[in-house]
């Protein structure tokens, strides 16, 4: 299986998956961390990949997204963005819109 095979399989078996430096209890940068403290207070559950820890995830999830940078959030198949994005979401109140769309 390629290296995009498997980063599709990931995104499409987790509703929400985070691409991230470290992982969620010891993020490895600023925006991996500030993104997972966004999606911790919403209090959803979510898969985090470490790119580190694999530099065929960490060039693959780039060419997979054709988005240049890390972290990457993914909700329902679908690719959100990165820190800034994520932010911006978060801050205008659209984020919760697509994490939790029941509500």
């Amino acid at each position: 299986m390629s290296i995009q095979e498997q980063l599709k399989e990931i995104i499409d078996n987790n509703e929400i998956v985070l691409f991230m430096k470290g992982n969620p209890d010891f993020p490895q940068c600023g925006f991996s961390g500030r993104t997972t403290q966004i999606l911790q207070s919403y209090d959803v559950r979510f898969a985090s990949i470490d790119v580190l820890a694999d530099d065929a995830v960490r060039a693959g999830i780039k060419e997979y997204s054709n988005w240049p940078t890390v972290p990457q959030l993914y909700v329902r198949g679908e690719f959100v963005g990165g820190c800034d994005i994520v932010t911006q979401l978060y801050e205008s109140g659209e984020l919760e819109q697509i994490l939790k769309p029941e509500k």
